[in-house]
């Protein structure tokens, strides 16, 4: 059985042979991919060794204490958090050999065209259609898709589309890797609060996608997407933190710095939103020993919850402790950025940004809804749309 000390044994082995300081970052993040020694707990040949995911964290730090290029988390989120999990339990061997790697090096980045003007908290209820050509071998999407993180930077998108409109919502979708340079395909800004213009609209007109890019079988694109969406709240919500990491990191070091503004009523929300952020921390490393040992579920919408709430009221605290300082922002140049800050900047930046946390990955309401019913098994809610089909729905 391999251990640890095993697989630090094999980091050890790996530098001696590659430098990160002399190699090109590319090239070494290939060959330590090629090493299996990029998630372990993928099968051999696609970047791991088939063991459990909890000794990651040893290999990690090893190539971190080496001083190692890491693959930029931050600037391809969707791809390492979401699509690589999906190609990896819905993709076709022949996918999984081609996307995988460049995904994890972060030569190709991916985004996420789930959400439209139409069908936000009911994604279910999507417009954008996929029609098949006569022969089968590839498909024409029209439609738009909304609030598209990153698509200014993608190669490639993860798409569901709707293949029936002939049958209800939910079963008549169809999942794709959309190519985000085939023609047809058109990204636009969408300006936040914030200035930036992290998020995207994205217009599809006679997109040609081959059926090689399918991902699932037809007609099972929520299967396909559900998984998705499960692995993204887990992502957003459920990362690793030490103690005082994140926002109340922040909130702490300037209750630190400047004494003289401390109240007791500021000191009383403080610690109360710090012993929130660690049982916050504390619950999310319980759930990632929960996927060590399977798929994520719909504990991770709890995670993601939590996340959003504690990011709002933390950041509203520190602009409070800011005193006529947290009222300022000037800032609001058009940026595009390459990935999502939560944390960056000043205090204003960070309230503002915290806005969107209980919209993004899945509004905080869906998730009340999903929390109740398939964790806490409360009654569901009444659905008038069960069994009808999609084109009879009124829109």
């Amino acid at each position: 059985m391999v251990t640890a000390d095993d697989l630090r044994g094999q980091v050890r082995g790996f530098l001696a042979g590659h430098d990160p300081a002399a190699m090109d970052r590319l090239d070494f993040l290939r060959a330590r991919f090629d090493a299996g020694l990029a998630w372990v707990h993928y099968p051999a040949g696609l970047g791991g060794q088939g063991l459990p995911r909890d000794l990651q964290p040893a290999v990690d730090a090893e190539f971190a204490a080496a001083g190692a290029p890491t693959n930029r988390p931050e600037r391809n989120g969707i791809g390492l958090g979401m699509a690589a999990p999906t190609i990896l339990a819905y993709g076709r061997p022949g996918q999984q050999r081609r996307w995988l790697r460049p995904l994890w090096t972060g030569e190709e980045i991916w985004c996420q065209l789930f959400s439209e003007p139409g069908a936000g908290s009911d994604l279910a209820g999507l417009a954008t259609r996929a029609v098949p050509d006569a022969a089968g071998e590839r498909w024409v999407v029209n439609g738009q898709k909304v609030w598209t993180s990153s698509a200014h930077l993608a190669r490639w998108a993860l798409l569901v589309a709707r293949s029936d409109p002939d049958v209800p919502k939910h079963q008549g979708l169809t999942y794709f890797a959309c190519d985000m340079t085939a023609p047809g395909v058109e990204v636009r800004p969408l300006r936040q609060a914030t200035g930036e213009a992290e998020f995207n609209e994205v217009f599809l007109t006679d997109v040609p996608i081959p059926d090689a890019d399918r991902i699932g079988p037809v007609g099972e694109g929520w299967k396909v997407a559900t998984a998705t969406l499960m692995n993204e709240r887990v992502a957003i919500g459920g990362g690793a933190a030490p103690r005082e990491g994140g926002m109340i990191g922040s909130a702490v070091r300037t209750w630190r710095e400047h004494p003289e503004r401390r109240t007791p009523g500021l000191h009383d929300r403080l610690i109360r939103l710090w012993a929130d952020a660690e049982v916050a921390r504390l619950a999310g490393a319980r759930l990632r020993q929960q996927l060590a040992a399977g798929q994520p579920g719909p504990e991770g919408s709890a995670a993601k919850l939590v996340f959003a709430r504690l990011n709002q009221e933390i950041s509203g605290f520190e602009v409070e402790l800011a005193g006529p300082d947290g009222l300022r922002y000037d800032d609001w140049t058009m940026r595009r950025p390459e990935g999502a800050n939560f944390y960056g900047r000043d205090p204003g930046y960070r309230y503002l940004r915290a806005r969107g946390n209980s919209i993004e990955g899945g509004t905080s309401e869906i998730l009340r809804n999903i929390i109740a019913e398939r964790v806490l098994g409360l009654p569901p809610e009444t659905r008038v749309d069960t069994g009808v089909p999609w084109k009879d729905l009124p829109r």
